[in-house]
């Protein structure tokens, strides 16, 4: 049977979807050399509540938290090869689309990419990111 791996760090939020329960999910699965990350939102790891009101900032922290998983599980930003992203307000795709292309602008490529406009379950979260990246070998 090939290795499969969950992958956990506090580096990204892992949150509940009930008070005092916690999530039935892994941060990301890694499966032969592919991580596969579950979606994550604009929660400050520590704290765990939405960072800001502001949408830019949102996704900016999104971004974040879907790295640190990656990185935790082997990959980094350069070896995510897919984001699915829901955004919840069609509107804020302009936004979105700035901020995101600004974060993986080093990057060699941008990952492809499917978006959906979606309301996230939890309330003042504007966008949910979730990715499958490739783990770095050296």
């Amino acid at each position: 049977m090939t290795d499969i791996r969950p992958v956990s760090t506090g580096n990204a939020p892992t949150v509940g979807f009930s008070t005092g329960t916690a999530a039935p999910l892994s941060q990301a699965i890694v499966h032969g050399d592919t991580i596969y990350c579950s979606g994550t939102g604009p929660l400050d790891p520590r704290t765990r509540t939405v960072v800001s009101d502001d949408f830019a900032e949102q996704v900016r922290q999104t971004l974040t938290n879907l790295v640190a998983v990656v990185e935790a599980a082997g990959g980094s930003r350069e070896s995510i090869l897919k984001c699915t992203c829901y955004v919840r307000d069609a509107a804020n795709f302009p936004v979105f689309n700035a901020v995101y292309r600004e974060f993986f602008a080093g990057n060699p490529h941008f990952p492809a990419r499917t978006t959906i406009i979606a309301t996230p379950h939890r309330a003042g979260v504007q966008v949910e990111i979730e990715c499958i990246a490739a783990v770095v070998r050296s």
